[in-house]
């Protein structure tokens, strides 16, 4: 969820509460959730374990691949295949991060999957992929959803919080193979507004406001999500996806209300914003101590978009990280959550979601989908789906799948 992109998650409120979670970040052009109300109120989540340490390499390759033979298909693989359909688009065109596959060893999977019959979905993903387990494969599994808020496309009494397009002097530069973001003053790059700047009023007067939200709190947590829906007055809903984010570093304001003590650990999301609300001035100066702003773009379509670019899938997404699970891949997550166990496919990204076997699965947009979302924390065990001929790669000892 791109996104920040924006963010999201050990479930949201326990990503908070850990300090890693940051905005889910979509695509190039896009991008990785809602009460039915104005004021969502998401579900406390449990304490939530700790994620297995990362193992060792910026890479699936350097983290250690093992294929495995036998890996049971479910049944229930429908979604699945959906998702992987969607994604074949983009996997041609795509360079594989983690090293494990090529842009052509996906043609004969793709080119299956448009031929496969209702019925035939585990056959299709047993005959096509061999599975490996990337760093060991303990997993992590957290969950994002797509939230609504009221908002409107104007100003007016009750709408005051304005949600930002992107700047035209946001900029992303490359060092050492680092990305960074600012903006250009003076033929310089130098670091963006930061976000109490921008409320101060940094970019009012540009022509950039997208929409007013109601609650900034509310518009707070939709960056954390990356995507998000505004529930107009008239009772039309205008969408929302990330489009940029200004390059400050993203703070997770659960993380210093512990710290603090403010907060016991183990509390969830529902907490934090009654903590937010209960005292604004200081729910307003602590939101600020994270300096990371998410800017937006209105969707139209199928979505959220994720960061294959391509719309996202209620119950079969996940948002992994692309040094260790190909985008597009198929994964067999088994988790102590039983609603996380399944077929899914990695199609999103994280700035929380690092390391090998780090997943964040997609629930959709209304209650149920926030519910299920807000308490998902969950160990497991995970196996990525490569096509056979990168899977052959790797059995005859080759460094890298992609050799």
């Amino acid at each position: 969820m791109i996104r920040h992109l924006a963010a999201a998650t050990a479930a949201t409120g326990a990503l908070l509460l850990a300090g890693c979670v940051a905005p889910r970040t979509p695509p190039p052009a896009a991008q990785p959730r809602p009460a039915p109300t104005a004021a969502p109120r998401p579900t406390p989540a449990p304490t939530p374990p700790a994620a297995p340490p990362a193992p060792v390499g910026t890479t699936a390759v350097e983290a250690g691949v093992e294929v495995v033979a036998g890996a049971p298909i479910p049944l229930d693989a429908a979604r699945a295949l959906s998702a992987f359909r969607t994604s074949c688009r983009a996997l041609e065109r795509r360079t594989d991060q983690s090293g494990l596959t090529q842009p052509g060893d996906w043609r004969e999977a793709c080119a299956a999957a448009a031929t496969v019959a209702p019925g035939g979905e585990p056959g299709f993903f047993a005959n096509q992929f061999a599975a490996v387990r990337v760093g060991g494969g303990d997993a992590f599994i957290t969950g994002y959803y797509e939230p609504e808020i009221a908002g409107s496309r104007a100003p007016s009494a009750g709408y005051a919080v304005p949600v930002y397009r992107r700047p035209p002097d946001l900029v992303e530069t490359r060092t050492d193979g680092r990305r960074a973001r600012g903006r250009l003053q003076d033929r310089r790059v130098v670091p963006h507004f930061s976000r109490g700047e921008i409320e101060d009023g940094a970019l009012a007067g540009q022509g950039l406001e997208l929409a007013w939200a109601a609650d900034p709190v509310d518009l707070f947590f939709v960056e954390i999500q990356g995507s998000g829906r505004l529930r107009l007055p008239d009772g039309g809903v205008l969408r929302i996806g990330y489009d940029g984010q200004n390059g400050h570093p993203y703070t997770a304001i659960g993380a210093l209300l512990r710290q603090r003590g403010e907060l016991p650990p183990g509390i969830g999301m529902a907490e934090i914003v009654g903590w937010l609300r209960a005292d604004p001035a200081r729910g307003r100066a602590l939101m600020r101590e994270n300096a990371s702003f998410v800017f937006f773009r209105e969707l139209t379509g199928p979505g959220p978009i994720g960061a294959m670019g391509v719309a996202v899938t209620p119950n079969a997404t996940v948002a992994a990280d692309p040094r260790f699970t190909p985008l597009g891949a198929p994964v067999l997550i088994e988790a102590e959550t039983p609603a996380a166990t399944g077929l899914w496919v990695a199609q999103d990204t994280g700035g929380a979601i690092r390391g090998a076997n780090r997943f964040d699965t997609f629930w959709g947009a209304g209650a149920a989908a926030q519910a299920t979302a807000g308490s998902m924390s969950s160990r497991g065990r995970a196996l990525v789906l490569i096509p056979r001929a990168a899977a052959a790669r790797l059995g005859r000892g080759d460094a890298a799948a992609g050799r």
